[in-house]
């Protein structure tokens, strides 16, 4: 890998949580001007340049850590739960011909099937990719804490196994277990990317008074700090706007969402009164959405017909107008829905329209 330059993210404006709910979503979409963000690169971690066979997708820094992604990134819950071996082969050569370079999984996902598969795929060319994974979940073979040293040792040992790598580039930890203290949790990481076993550590599924504690826990012990947050995070679902979006910002976190399409509502896939597609996530659920819901997905879909834009170019395009976000990360079950994902990043919505968003989204709640 070729070292990359730092420094080059822009910043939002900040905005205490208190205002959130009465301020305008407007607000969060501008960027502030002034010097990169505070904070050198964790120990250990190594700014790195991926190097795609087509023309680059835009990359943004991935919090503090000195790793640069692409602003779309490939979710991999999929793998070895929805999508078989090849079709998972499948979906990982549309990503990488279209210039993404970060893929996310996570040991839990297909209950290791998805690392596996992925580790497969890759293998001859996992130099071109920023590869995340994560622990934490209860995987169902009575361990834990799932927070503690030892349990994350031996799930580290598993995730390289299975995505036959030597070096995990972003390690998630990917809920907090309720009991082991984060200095214990943040050592041990600390020891990891120490050793270059991991180049960035994150986490995802933390309230803001969690990222405050950890990053503090951090800071007073010299540990490694969270490089950026994975919090679930759409058009529909935008409580981190509240007090986590702001949180990250004046930590100098990066955010990653996760369901950035809120399951496939925000494709237009879904409409009121109409059979659901066969095969599409929702599809089986009794209730695929609510009245208010299908109401707000009726005036984004309105909106982006006004601007000549699909609602996916509205959901991806608006989340990336937030200079906080790193990457916005999709699953896919088919090489279609990567290359539509990437030319959704091509929207770039004027503050006019960001507007007009912020009017129809109204104020985030909890």
């Amino acid at each position: 890998m070729v070292c990359a330059h730092r420094g080059l993210s822009a910043q939002l404006l900040l905005i205490g949580p208190q205002e959130l709910g009465a301020r305008p979503l407007l607000s969060l979409f501008r960027a502030a001007s002034g010097a990169p963000r505070n904070g050198s690169a964790v120990a250990g971690a190594r700014a790195c340049d991926i190097e795609p066979a087509v023309p680059a997708l835009p990359r943004r820094p991935f919090g503090d850590s000195g790793l640069e992604v692409s602003v779309v990134g490939l979710g991999c819950n999929n793998f070895g739960r929805r999508i078989d071996l090849a079709v998972t082969k499948a979906v990982v050569d549309a990503a990488l011909d279209a210039g993404v370079t970060f893929f996310d999984t996570a040991d839990i996902y297909g209950r290791g099937l998805s690392e596996q598969y992925l580790g497969e795929v890759l293998e001859g060319r996992r130099d071109r990719v920023v590869l995340a994974t994560k622990f934490g979940m209860d995987m169902g073979d009575g361990k834990g804490p799932r927070g503690s040293s030892g349990y994350i040792r031996q799930a580290i040992e598993g995730s390289l196994e299975r995505l036959r790598t030597d070096v995990i580039d972003v390690y998630w930890y990917h809920q907090p277990d309720g009991e082991t203290p984060f200095a214990e949790t943040l050592a041990t990481l600390d020891e990891l990317v120490r050793a270059g076993t991991v180049r960035a550590i994150g986490a995802s599924n933390f309230n803001a008074a969690q990222i405050e504690e950890a990053d503090a826990v951090a800071r007073e012990h010299g540990f490694a700090r969270f490089a950026a947050i994975q919090n679930e995070y759409s058009l529909l679902v935008r409580e981190p706007e509240r007090e986590v979006l702001p949180t990250c910002e004046r930590l100098g976190l990066g955010f990653v969402p996760y369901f950035p399409l809120a399951s496939g509502l925000l494709t237009g896939k879904y409409r009121r009164g109409r059979p659901a597609p066969d095969g599409a996530r929702l599809t089986p659920r009794e209730t695929i959405a609510t009245d208010e819901q299908f109401e707000l997905l009726e005036a984004l879909e309105d909106y982006a017909e006004d601007r000549g834009v699909s609602l996916l170019d509205v959901a991806i395009g608006g989340l990336l107008a937030q200079p906080v976000l790193s990457s916005v990360i999709a699953g896919a079950t088919r090489p279609d829905q990567i290359r539509a994902n990437v030319a959704a990043a091509k929207w770039q919505p004027t503050d006019d329209d960001l507007a007009a968003l912020s009017d129809i989204l109204g104020p985030a709640v909890s």
